[in-house]
């Protein structure tokens, strides 16, 4: 058995109310919820929240609830330690030996239940793989253009130009060093062995493990502000097929 787990608690700041902020109609919560039901390879689905509105979107959909617990509610709480809390949590309600997990976020409306069929596919198909996670492309955040605020007052590079080769050779080109990924936090299906040993994993998401598969999908991303709203709206009614 495969299921899915998704994280979402309230009191975000910077966009307070966002996981059930309507969308198209619907809570922003509720696609990616949708997308893990309508996944044919998963098989139970599972919400670990705070929030009682979550709670009742996902009782209205047969999305199992876990309580998180406090201190996994916090500003400083990692989403990875929730995902370890869930996870076990999951194994004790399904008494069941799981090997492969469906892990999504319910401020990620980005998902298709096709994308994690196949990302579940993949992990079956190729042992020596950790996870199979989203990725967008965006060669317009390359770290090359990262700023930082010096002491001063000004901007210098986020990462000094030596770490991409002879400055001498950089330009501006949004493209020029080539194609940029980053996750964005559609899906992330992964291997229990990387929770379970989750000190092991690659930063900033240690879920992942250390060998990561990617699946491509355009223009992704997990909402923390309310101009991204627009973005996904398009986004849905491109890929959505809800």
């Amino acid at each position: 058995m495969i299921p899915a787990l998704l994280l979402g608690r309230k009191g975000s700041k910077g966009f307070p109310g966002k996981n059930t902020h309507k969308i198209l109609g619907h809570p922003l919560a509720w696609y990616p919820m949708q997308a893990a039901i309508k996944a044919d390879k998963v098989g139970r689905v599972f919400l670990s929240t705070d929030d009682k509105e979550l709670i009742n979107i996902a009782k209205q959909i047969d999305v199992e609830i876990i309580t998180r617990p406090d201190y996994l509610c916090s500003d400083s709480a990692l989403g990875e330690d929730a995902y370890v809390h869930g996870y076990e949590q999951i194994k004790i309600i399904t008494e069941s030996d799981i090997q492969i997990m469906v892990l999504l976020f319910c401020n990620a409306a980005t998902i298709t239940y096709d994308t994690i069929n196949n990302g579940i596919q993949l992990l079956i198909d190729n042992p020596e793989i950790d996870s199979a996670v989203t990725v967008s492309r965006y060669n317009m955040w390359s770290p090359l253009r990262a700023r930082k605020q010096n002491d001063e007052g000004f901007l210098e590079p986020f990462v000094p130009f030596e770490t991409f080769g002879n400055p001498k050779t950089l330009n501006c080109d949004r493209d020029s060093q080539g194609d940029v990924f980053f996750a964005d936090m559609g899906c992330s299906i992964v291997r229990t062995r990387c929770l379970e040993s989750i000190d092991n994993g690659l930063l900033p998401q240690k879920w992942m493990g250390q060998k990561i598969a990617p699946l491509f999908q355009e223009a992704g991303c997990d909402v923390d502000y309310e101009w991204q709203v627009p973005g996904v709206e398009w986004w849905l009614k491109k890929h959505g097929g809800y």
